[in-house]
C-alpha cells in the first residue's frame, strides 16, 4: 500500500486529502506545518509528499530544498494558492515533481498522485479493472468489454471511483467530497445527475442505487 505524507497548515485541507486518500486505497500520514513535515520526510519511509507552500515558519520551499539538500528523491507534489508563473518555476527547478493550485478537485489531486507512482517493474499504472469494465488513466478512455467510451473528465473522475471501490456502496456525500472536491455544496443533485450520464454509457446492471444509502458498482 503506497504511503503519503500530506503537510499543510489547514485542518480544512489536510482533513480533506488525508479522508480521500485513505479512502482510496493509500496509506497516509498528516504535519501540519513545514518543521514537523521535514522531520517525518527525513525520518520515514514515504512514497510520495503532497507539500503546501504557504505555512508559517518552514514553508513549503524551503522543505523541498533541505529535503532535496538531504539526498532524498522522493515524489513532491507542491499544493498552493500561490500559482504564479515564477512561483510554479521557483517550485519546479527547486526538485518539485508536480505543482497543483488551490482550490482544486480531488480527482485532479489523485490523479496526478498516481502519475507519480510506479509499480515495482518501474512501468506506471496505466489501468484499473472491474467485471468487464477497464479504464485507461493514460487515454483516460473507458472500455465496456470490446466497446471503447469517451468520457468528459467528471464522467471519468466518478468512473474511477466506482472502479476502484467495485461491489462497494457510495454515498453521494462520499462521490460529492472526491469528485467534486472540498468546495462541494452538500445540497446539490450533482451526483445523481452524472451518475445518470454514466449509467446511460454503460448501459444497464452496472450502477445499483441502494435506497436510503448510495450507488455501487455491481461486479
Amino acid at each position: 500500500m503506497p504511503s503519503i505524507l500530506i503537510v499543510d497548515d489547514e485542518p480544512r485541507i489536510s482533513g480533506f486529502v488525508d479522508k480521500g486518500l485513505r479512502a482510496a486505497g493509500f496509506a497516509t500520514r498528516v504535519a501540519s506545518n513545514g518543521t514537523d513535515g521535514l522531520h517525518l520526510a527525513l525520518t520515514d519511509e514515504f512514497d510520495l509528499m503532497v507539500l503546501d507552500v504557504n505555512m508559517p515558519g518552514l514553508d513549503g520551499f524551503e522543505v523541498l530544498e533541505r529535503l532535496r539538500g538531504s539526498g532524498s528523491r522522493m515524489p513532491v507534489i507542491l499544493l498552493t494558492a500561490r500559482t504564479e508563473i515564477q512561483d510554479t518555476i521557483t517550485g519546479l527547478e527547486g526538485g518539485a515533481d508536480d505543482y497543483i493550485g488551490k482550490p482544486f478537485h480531488f480527482d485532479e489531486l489523485i490523479a496526478r498522485i498516481r502519475l507519480r507512482l510506479r509499480t515495482e517493474d518501474g512501468a506506471p499504472t496505466t489501468d484499473i479493472r472491474a467485471g468487464d469494465l477497464r479504464l485507461d488513466l493514460r487515454t483516460r478512455q473507458l472500455h465496456v468489454g470490446d466497446r471503447a467510451i469517451e468520457l468528459s473528465s467528471r464522467e471519468f473522475a466518478l468512473a474511477e471511483e466506482f472502479i476502484r471501490n467495485a461491489g462497494q456502496v457510495l454515498s453521494r456525500e462520499q462521490l460529492l467530497s472526491r469528485v467534486w472536491g472540498y468546495d462541494f455544496d452538500p445540497g446539490s443533485n450533482i451526483v445523481d445527475v452524472y451518475v445518470g450520464y454514466l449509467r446511460q454509457k454503460l448501459g444497464k446492471g452496472h450502477i445499483e442505487t441502494v435506497r436510503g444509502m448510495g450507488y455501487r458498482l455491481a461486479v
